[in-house]
């Protein structure tokens, strides 16, 4: 059931992420490589049973501008509508210069003093997050979102 759930999900997802431009303009594959030579991280959270907000909480409140003073592009986040990942699944999309760009922003933000101190305290009650998935993607030449 989890599985079907989780391939319809991430069907729509995709349509969502890949579908809508964001307000960019197409342009040639070429003219965005040279501009624009980014990569996406798809990110899945599954939370212990109710702490998804919680995990939403410390997004909203903390994680989002801890991201972006590392250099990590927040570019939407996503609650499942269907059961049983809307109970427990958080999705989020962010982009980097480079997979390199992306280690670097990554390790600056584990180290980073506010982001300890943030973690710390929002798991005080427990663990808020049980499983992370993470993919790398690149956009396609006809993507309308580069």
């Amino acid at each position: 059931m989890i599985t079907t759930a989780w391939i319809r999900f991430a069907g729509s997802a995709s349509l969502v992420l890949f579908g809508f431009a964001l307000g960019m303009v197409v342009k040639p594959a070429t003219e965005v490589r040279a501009q624009s030579p980014r990569v996406f991280e798809l990110r899945t959270y599954t939370a212990p049973d109710g702490r998804l907000g919680d995990l939403h909480a410390r997004f909203r409140n903390h994680t989002l501008r801890i991201f972006q003073n590392h250099g990590m592009t927040n570019v939407a986040y996503f609650s499942p509508l269907d059961a049983p990942l809307s109970q427990n699944t958080l999705v989020y999309l962010l982009a980097h210069s480079s997979r390199e760009a992306a280690k670097k922003s990554w390790d600056a933000f584990r180290n980073d003093p506010e982001w300890k101190k943030v973690a710390a305290e929002t798991q005080a009650n427990g663990p808020i997050v049980a499983k992370v998935e993470s993919v790398f993607l690149e956009a396609t030449d006809y993507s309308p979102m580069k």
